[in-house]
């Protein structure tokens, strides 16, 4: 094994995906491995063991969920604010939205409590100047009270302070001195950008993080040295791209949508190659079911993300859209005698009743055993022998087709249809209801359970086919491995566009470019080369909302290049293209610079995953077995998915296996395999 080896590792909440490449040989292996809830290290050494000596990988790239995690579970660190006097209610007053929005319950606990979030005398105005000067002196006071009420963390948020960091910075020194870990941050390291709300809320979050994914990130160094590893270690941030554990320590926020962020990557790769840019992502866990559209070969990237209500990270991720409908999800007849199937999961542990793990309430993947999809004598993962079919026939029997007056297999196909349904409706949250037509996309399931669906999504919403994946069950963890770095920044610059010095403007964007390029060139992780991408938030003035305007231009040795009629062009086509009219005779503002540089990784062959020339489909036969479909039992044939040659073509009823997921081809559909392996499922032609 050589150190031009590198592994991509996705930690997901039931199995631990990975993928080796060996960049060298060009030769790949995967492996999924359980996850250890609680002890995610265990799990993440077992799957790398899989393949050889640890010390011997050149590089590792971790797509993680742990802070998701923490944030959707509420299990931070207890952090305290050092705030302007006046502005400790920011996170608790948000936007003034509410849970519900019909009627007057609901209510909402911020991660920082009132009594640990602590005014101070201190005043910077909007034009940057200052009022009224920080006592570094109060500071360390309010700070040395903070850790006496309980404090890991601290965030220290100034109003204004991205129009002038000084006070902001002088209160980071003194907190500094007092403070017994590094777990201190103030709002201009994170997000030094106009709105208060939103830079106050991604700042109490960054701190909320920092301790948990310090202590992940740290335990994970730690075996990781312990095993004579000496290479790279970096993380996938919610954007796409990837970055050094040490920013990861730093930014944690960062890693929001990290572990799903790296599938859409991959998928959208996978799409290109295989001559598809219009595609929506579909990954299904064991917890949940992660959606994303991928419109003209690009992942939709937003600069603002709410992870549960009330939680807002403004920072850029891929728009990813989230149901609780994962393998695991437990089905169950509320109190109107509807069948629901999640949000609740029953997880890794104790996992599905077919685990025989104590659970006994049914999940989706208790009904997928029950009608035959999943073989119950193969299970995916290598964590158990065989599967417990008619333990997971009786609790659906118990739970869901008594209350309702069904037989086992009856309410076993229910559940399938009502989590389809759930999956199909946010397909079109993402589609239908943003201004796509589904019927011009194509849908990749992936996950260790998205290929079992694809069939049932392709009819329900309309889509043009399905793509799966030549490996779906480690898409996330191909994509760690094929991911840019990347480095984003933020600067608010709140100019006119009348009147513009843009000489001015382009010396900020050459500063803001060179310093987001140092940053990646610093990651010491081999790259093609390294793209500088600008945009601007605009809007009119009068406006409350801004849009995103890419610049069409690059860094050069001293200069953009930038000018205003450059500028004035690219944001009206943008608010042409968002909403179909431009506006005449109203000034307009720009309010933040954005800079993004992406060191560009060496390309990756696809087509490495290909089936091989000896691929035959008289070995790819495995057999035959009785799959429910539509209410009856049919006859179905049972393929190895990884021994179909290219051009294969199989009808439905099918079934077609590999050990990191099961692809259900339901009747009336056929697949068929592309030059690089995927599987193509469309609707027969009578």
């Amino acid at each position: 094994m050589s150190g031009a080896s590198i592994v991509g590792v996705d930690v997901g909440g039931t199995f631990t995906d990975l993928f080796f490449y060996d960049e060298a040989k060009s030769e790949f292996r995967t492996a999924k491995v359980p996850s250890q809830r609680g002890n995610e290290a265990e799990g993440f050494l077992l799957g790398l063991k899989t393949f050889g000596h640890i010390r011997d990988f050149g590089a590792i790239v971790h797509g993680t969920t742990v802070g998701t995690n923490a944030l959707l579970e509420r299990k931070g660190a207890r952090v305290g604010i050092i705030t302007t006097a006046g502005f400790r209610d920011v996170l608790e007053m948000r936007r003034r939205d509410r849970p519900q929005t019909w009627g007057l319950w609901g209510d909402f606990v911020p991660v920082v409590d009132r009594d640990m979030r602590v005014e101070v005398d201190e005043r910077v105005l909007a034009d940057g100047s200052i009022r009224t000067a920080v006592d570094p002196a109060d500071v360390q006071a309010i700070a040395r009270q903070l850790l006496l009420a309980g404090a890991e963390a601290l965030a220290i948020i100034f109003i204004n302070a991205y129009a002038n960091p000084a006070n902001e910075r002088a209160a980071l020194f003194a907190a500094r001195e007092v403070w017994p870990n590094d777990d201190v941050v103030a709002s201009h390291e994170i997000l030094p950008e106009i709105r208060e709300f939103e830079r106050t809320s991604t700042t109490a979050l960054n701190a909320y993080l920092q301790p948990l994914v310090g202590r992940y990130l740290g335990k994970l160094q730690g075996v990781l040295a312990g095993e004579g590893f000496g290479g790279q270690f970096h993380i996938v941030q919610s954007n796409g791209g990837v970055m050094s554990t040490a920013m990861a320590r730093k930014f944690p926020v960062r890693t929001a949508l990290s572990g799903p962020a790296a599938g859409v990557i991959a998928a959208g790769a996978i799409a290109r190659a295989a001559g598809y840019d219009n595609v929506i992502t579909g990954d299904l866990g064991g917890t949940s079911f992660d959606v994303s559209l991928i419109a003209g070969g690009q992942a939709s990237l937003a600069a603002q993300t709410t992870i549960d209500f009330g939680l807002v990270i403004r920072t850029p991720m891929i728009e990813i859209t989230t149901i609780g409908a994962g393998g695991g999800s437990i089905a169950h007849v509320d109190r109107g005698g509807l069948l629901q199937v999640g949000p609740e999961s029953a997880g890794s542990v104790p996992g599905p009743v077919c685990y025989g793990a104590g659970n006994g309430r049914p999940t989706l993947t208790d009904a997928n055993v029950v009608l035959g999809r999943i073989n119950a004598e193969r299970p995916i993962g290598g964590k158990l022998a065989r599967l417990d079919v008619e333990a997971a026939k009786a609790a659906i029997l118990a739970h869901v087709g008594t209350p309702l007056g069904l037989d086992a297999m009856a309410a076993a196909e229910a559940i399938v249809r009502i989590a389809n349904a759930r999956m199909a409706g946010a397909i079109r949250l993402v589609s239908i209801e943003r201004g796509h037509d589904p019927g011009n996309f194509a849908i990749m399931p992936f996950g260790g359970g998205g290929a079992l669906h694809a069939g049932a999504l392709l009819r329900e919403v309309g889509l043009k086919l399905a793509l799966v994946p030549r490996f779906p069950g480690i898409t996330s963890a191909l994509g760690c491995v094929i991911a840019d770095l990347r480095h984003d920044q933020v600067q608010t610059v709140n100019l006119m566009l009348d009147g513009l010095d843009a000489s001015v403007l382009d010396q900020r964007m050459v500063v803001e470019g060179r310093a987001a390029h140092d940053v990646v060139a610093a990651a010491g992780v081999q790259v093609d080369r390294i793209d500088i991408v600008y945009e601007l938030d605009m809007h009119y003035v009068g406006q409350t909302h801004t849009i995103g305007v890419s610049l069409p231009v690059s860094l050069g040795e001293a200069t953009t290049g930038i000018d205003t009629e450059t500028i004035r062009e690219a944001f009206e086509q943008s608010y042409q293209a968002q909403f179909s009219r431009k506006l005449s005779g109203i000034p307009v503002k720009i309010v933040t610079l954005r800079t993004a540089a992406i060191g560009r990784r060496p390309h990756f062959d696809l087509a490495a995953l290909a089936p091989s020339a000896d691929a035959s489909i008289d070995n790819a036969r495995l057999g035959e077995r009785q799959v429910w479909f539509d209410g009856a039992w049919h006859v179905t044939a049972i393929w190895a998915r990884l021994d179909l040659p290219v051009g294969a073509v199989i009808a439905g009823p099918a079934i077609l296996e590999q050990p990191d997921a099961t692809t259900v081809v339901e009747p009336g559909l056929a697949a068929r395999v592309d030059a690089l392996g995927n599987i193509l499922i469309e609707r027969q032609i009578a």
